[in-house]
């Protein structure tokens, strides 16, 4: 059996004592330490799910940002083909009307040389038929030699200044 002495009794006495002394030197300032270091480490959570949540938010409206300005950028670029396409219309509405012009103005330059050559041939065969008839009536001669006289006259024209009229 266990004897109970006085020894015994010290060695309790001690421990308690010890309990209470390191209970009130150690064991309280340990406690309190891990105390704030959990009250830290909760705050800092508390914090970092508060700047996550932010960011999230910052990104959100970062992201609708770029997508605005997408949308505004893909808004100037099809402004810009819609102008360059109308300037490209309107340069080749004005460059056929402008060959068109062209066109009219040397269809009324070839008519005007047509007709000034034709007045030119006119009075270059008023002035042959005057001198053929001139010699015809010079010679005054019979119906054959007269015959004669208007055909050399005939092949004596140039068939190229006929050609133009056709």
């Amino acid at each position: 059996m266990i004897e109970i002495n006085a020894t015994i009794l010290a060695q309790i006495i001690n421990f308690l004592l010890l309990v209470a002394l390191l209970r009130a030197v150690a064991y309280k300032p340990v406690a309190r330490l891990l105390q704030q270091r959990s009250d830290k480490i909760k705050g800092d959570l508390n914090q970092a799910e508060a700047d996550r949540k932010e960011a999230e938010k910052t990104l959100a409206q970062y992201k609708a940002q770029l997508s605005d300005a997408h949308k505004k950028a893909q808004e100037i670029v099809d402004k810009a083909n819609l102008v360059a396409r109308q300037e490209h219309d309107a340069a080749v509405a004005e460059t056929r009307k402008e060959i068109e012009r062209m066109k009219q103005t040397a269809q009324a330059e070839i008519e005007n040389e047509r007709n000034r050559a034709f007045d030119e041939m006119k009075s270059q065969i008023v002035t042959l038929s005057l001198a053929a008839a001139g010699k015809v009536v010079s010679k005054n001669l019979d119906t054959k030699e007269n015959d004669k006289l208007v055909n050399e006259f005939i092949s004596g024209l140039d068939k190229d200044m006929f050609a133009d009229l056709k």
